[in-house]
């Protein structure tokens, strides 16, 4: 699996926990959708993403360095 992959992963289980959250045990829990949703938003503009970093140093691979032998 490589990074992109991953991020995608991750932030589907964010958005799916958070809205069981809200809708089961408080609404703040939609908070939590929208910071999920903005955090995508604002790594499409500017190609930065925190989580990217992250997996990268627990030493994930980016799309493209796995060998296609």
């Amino acid at each position: 699996m490589t990074i992109n992959n991953a991020i995608r992963v991750i932030a589907g289980t964010f958005v799916i926990i958070s809205l069981a959250l809200g809708y089961f045990v408080n609404e703040m829990w939609f908070l939590f959708t929208a910071f999920v949703g903005l955090n995508l938003f604002q790594s499409g503009l500017t190609k930065w993403c925190l989580m990217e970093k992250i997996l990268a140093k627990l030493g994930m691979q980016a799309a493209g360095d796995e060998c296609g032998c």
